[in-house]
């Protein structure tokens, strides 16, 4: 009995040392750390750096549209014209009151200039005892400051008239259409004859975008909005010219992320002197990736997935040991990694779920030109 026992311990240590020398000899690669700048193809769209909807302020006929779509226009150029006959009827009203009340206070004024004159007479005859009663010049002095506050009152009055007349015709200025900025017409929708009036709900009369200068919107996604660098020019291309590169520089961040899509908003400036690029326009934007620390690369036959997790062998004083990777962008004939790794560590070349946690392995330096 116990020399079959022997026998058994005997073959069982033969087999774990034939195990083990089955397995010992593994190719390792070291992790190379290295600063990755790269770049990634993102969809952007073209937005007119200034864009306006133009309504008419008051309510009126249109006499007159000199633009039409695609017109270019200047700034303070004029480009619909309306009338409103009973605006000029609220102006001839105005002025007719505001005359009114002038001739109101010419009248009180002459009456004033009468009850001052008799106020100063009596006043200066009162000087002698017993040729005037002192109640009459009370009297006429009471008759002169009233005459005064009407004529004072006159004159506020013909204030507000006048200010109402300036009113009326102010609101009359509206009713010439002016551009706000240089731009170009994109849309028209009146005719001459067509009523048109206030509101932001109804259809517009033209609108105007600036598209000399132009937003170039990108949705960054959150993975890499860390290397986003304000005043960065970015190349992109566009279908309408296939192979003619063209860039923008990054002006505004949004720093706050679309919680559907996970991105950020960023705008580039683009100037568009030619006016080739035109808004609504769908450029390919080559947007650059820049890590703010360096990144860990390792071949990619080195990272092992499976159900259950991805990972990698790193080979420690003879032991293998699985770490927990997350893959980042291919560099070259490396891949990125992400995890508990640092440069120089050495990892298994080809990889495999099949060297286990723990195993003891006899690791094989790179071999030159490799």
């Amino acid at each position: 009995m116990t020399h079959a026992r022997s026998l058994c311990t005997a073959f069982a240590a033969v087999l774990i040392a034939n195990a083990t020398v089955a397995q010992t000899s593994v190719d390792v690669v070291p992790v190379v750390s290295k600063a990755v700048e790269r770049q990634v193809k993102l969809p952007g769209e073209f937005q007119p750096y200034l864009a306006v909807p133009m309504f008419a302020k008051v309510s009126g006929f249109v006499r007159q549209v000199n633009v039409d779509r695609g017109s270019q226009v200047k700034r303070g150029q004029l480009l619909a014209t309306l009338e409103a006959p009973e605006m000029q009827a609220q102006i001839v009203e105005a002025e007719s009151k505001a005359q009114a009340l002038e001739l109101q206070r010419a009248e009180a004024a002459a009456k004033l200039a009468a009850a001052q004159s008799t106020y100063e007479r009596l006043k200066a005859a009162s000087a002698t005892p017993g040729v005037v009663a002192e109640n009459d010049v009370i009297v006429a002095q009471k008759n002169a400051e009233a005459a005064k506050s009407l004529v004072q009152s006159y004159e506020n009055s013909i204030k507000a008239a006048q200010a109402q007349v300036r009113a009326v015709k102010d609101l009359g200025q509206y009713l010439q259409i002016r551009a706000p900025f240089d731009g170009i017409i994109i849309e028209r929708n009146v005719h001459p004859g067509a009523l048109v009036g206030p509101g932001a709900g109804s259809t517009p009369l033209l609108r105007l975008h600036q598209v000399s200068r132009l937003r170039l919107v990108v949705a960054v996604p959150e993975a890499l909005v860390g290397g986003i660098v304000k005043g960065a020019r970015v190349p992109f291309t566009v279908p309408a010219y296939p192979g003619e590169p063209f860039s923008g520089v990054v002006s505004l961040i949004a720093h706050d992320l679309d919680e559907k899509t996970r991105s950020m908003a960023v705008e580039l400036d683009v100037r568009n002197p030619d006016l080739r690029l035109s808004p609504g326009m769908y450029p390919e934007v080559q947007w650059p990736v820049r890590r703010p620390q360096p990144s860990l690369l390792v071949p990619p036959t080195s990272i092992v997935t499976t159900t259950e997790r991805t990972f990698v062998i790193r080979v420690n004083d003879g032991v293998a040991r699985w770490v927990n990777v997350g893959r980042g962008a291919r560099v070259g004939d490396l891949i990125e990694v992400f995890g508990s790794l640092r440069d120089g560590d050495l990892v298994v070349r080809r990889g495999t779920d099949e060297i286990r946690e723990g195993a003891k392995v006899n690791a094989q330096p790179p071999k030159p030109g490799k």
